[in-house]
């Protein structure tokens, strides 16, 4: 059972899952980082823009990032190479039916990929048969039902509802991050622990204005455009007036907030 990513997998796509990854390093993953020797299962490594922090985190531990698609293979393998890291293996696996074998690492790490799966239950009980006891996994994932802004834009709201449809269509959930905690429960996992990192932005952090509200979370919504207006979810003008409102929160007075949920559960 698969994932289906609605995102796509083209170069505009790619470069808005690296600004991402760069933008949000410290408050996504400062608390993040793995024993020397210790054996680390990145399940969904995508083109490896998270991989890159979490090699730079961990430089002692043993990395194996794994992704279904052979597109998203092969970038994270030239990121990874570019970096010059060399404690990451990158293979292309299917985490429903990974070749290795039980209690095969001390750590695992999903990040933005439960909210793409039909059955993210069993994704996360998969995942926990090459866990070794007492190790941890660690899932992050965002959720768009927490996106508010300023000025405020019901025009907005919609067109990042056609994206949460979208993804709802294709069998994933763009609202995951706050079930974080019940979906780690019913896997098996014990001692669960969950952070909201909500992500505020105004002008006085430019750099958020630009990496986040512009380059990651407004064009993902750009992103889906074409396939929203196709599939009758919205009409041209308004699609386009919410993404000018969201455009229009990163001016001097405008505001943007949105939270990512960090959970982290052990193997009994």
């Amino acid at each position: 059972m698969t994932k289906v990513y609605v995102h796509g997998y083209d170069l505009q796509e790619n470069l808005r899952l690296q600004d991402q990854a760069g933008t949000l390093i410290e408050l996504l993953h400062s608390d993040t980082a793995y024993a020397s020797g210790s054996r680390v299962l990145e399940a969904g490594c995508g083109v490896g823009a998270q991989t890159l922090t979490l090699a730079r985190n961990s430089p002692n531990a043993l990395i194996t990032s794994v992704d279904i698609s052979e597109t998203s293979v092969a970038e994270a393998r030239r990121n990874v190479a570019a970096a010059g890291l060399s404690n990451v293996q990158i293979e292309q696996a299917d985490i429903f039916n990974l070749h290795y074998g039980p209690d095969s690492f001390d750590y695992i790490f999903v990040c933005f990929v439960l909210e793409h799966l039909v059955n993210p239950i069993m994704a996360l009980q998969v995942l926990s048969r090459h866990l070794k006891r007492g190790g941890t996994i660690t899932v992050i994932e965002g959720d768009h039902g927490s996106a508010y802004f300023y000025p405020h834009s019901e025009a907005a709201h919609k067109a990042i509802q056609c994206q949460v449809e979208l993804q709802r269509k294709a069998g994933g959930n763009a609202m995951i991050g706050r079930e974080l905690y019940p979906l780690l429960l019913k896997a098996g996992y014990d001692s669960i622990r969950v952070s909201p990192r909500m992500v505020y932005v105004d002008a006085t952090r430019p750099e958020l204005v630009e990496g986040f509200t512009k380059k990651t979370f407004t064009a993902m919504i750009e992103g889906v455009r074409e396939p929203a207006i196709k599939a009758g979810m919205i009409e041209q003008a308004d699609f386009d007036l919410g993404i000018k409102d969201l455009y229009r929160t990163t001016q001097a007075d405008g505001v943007f907030c949105y939270t990512f949920f960090k959970a982290v559960g052990e193997k009994k």
